[in-house]
């Protein structure tokens, strides 16, 4: 009595693992986009940083700092802004996340860094 299985229920295991394909698909997208979510983060940060320095060392070099910085995949993506004020200037990088998954567009991350002014 080891195969009580009626003939019309072969391979149903089959297509219930066939119908949770795509669910698996999904959430494998998902953490995939929330790496490239916080990696970009951690860019705009290290660009902002690098383009303040630059910056605090000659003035206008705040974009170069910035593009120098990230990877090159996310180089295009990237702008600096900068701000002089007083003795520091301060530098907004803004990296524009990279989608995976069609239809999911997000806002880019910017981070903010301020150095002193190097007389």
């Amino acid at each position: 009595m080891a195969n009580d299985a009626q003939p019309r229920d072969r391979g149903q295991v089959a297509i219930e693992y066939l119908g949770f394909i795509p669910i698996l698909i999904l959430v494998a997208m998902a953490c995939v986009q929330l790496g490239l979510i916080a990696y970009a983060a951690q860019q705009a940060g290290t660009a902002a940083r690098a383009g303040a320095r630059a910056a605090s060392l000659e003035a206008g070099a705040a974009g170069q700092g910035c593009r120098v910085a990230v990877s090159d995949w996310l180089a295009d993506g990237t702008d600096c802004t900068e701000a002089p004020g007083g003795d520091e200037v301060t530098v907004t990088a803004t990296v524009e996340i990279p989608s995976i998954v069609p239809g999911w567009d997000f806002d880019p991350a910017r981070k903010t860094a301020t150095m002193p002014l190097d007389h």
